[in-house]
């Protein structure tokens, strides 16, 4: 399986990622995550170019270090800056060992420098998961002659 086929698989939304800009407070990240229902923002001035990504994690960790005071720092202080991305051709055991040795659970998708989808380390199992679910009914079809 490869990334364009888990992106195809995806819920399609009025937008293909949410971004938050550069600049932003994290206390309107959090606010976003919360109503949205996810677990990371890509910071982008442009929502297309990746400055970084900010996760639920990421905020918790501050807040655990430091309190409440964090949630008036910017998006910017408390990002990852080192992003680690796919293209639309990487297939899905590269993309979760990447994400199981980086320790990281979301993956913008690239082309070239540009951003075209993110994926999450629960979209990946979920497609590896339906592609081994297909691979033993073709088995046990085999198997049992139908």
């Amino acid at each position: 399986m490869q990334v364009h086929q888990i992106l195809k698989s995806k819920p399609q939304s009025s937008e293909p990622v949410i971004t938050i800009a550069p600049g932003s407070s994290v206390s309107d990240a959090a606010r976003l995550l919360s109503e949205r229902r996810i677990g990371s923002v890509v910071v982008s001035p442009d929502g297309r170019q990746v400055a970084g990504i900010l996760s639920e994690r990421d905020i918790v960790r501050e807040l655990g270090r430091r309190g409440v005071s964090c949630m008036l720092d910017v998006v910017d202080d408390l990002m990852t800056r080192k992003i680690i991305g796919c293209g639309i051709n990487d297939s899905a055991d590269m993309v979760l060992q990447q994400m199981t040795d980086g320790r990281f659970r979301h993956m913008p998708v690239m082309d070239g420098e540009v951003m075209i989808g993110i994926i999450s380390i629960g979209d990946v199992v979920k497609a590896r998961l339906s592609e081994l679910s297909m691979e033993k009914d073709a088995l046990e079809g085999m198997i049992m002659g139908r």
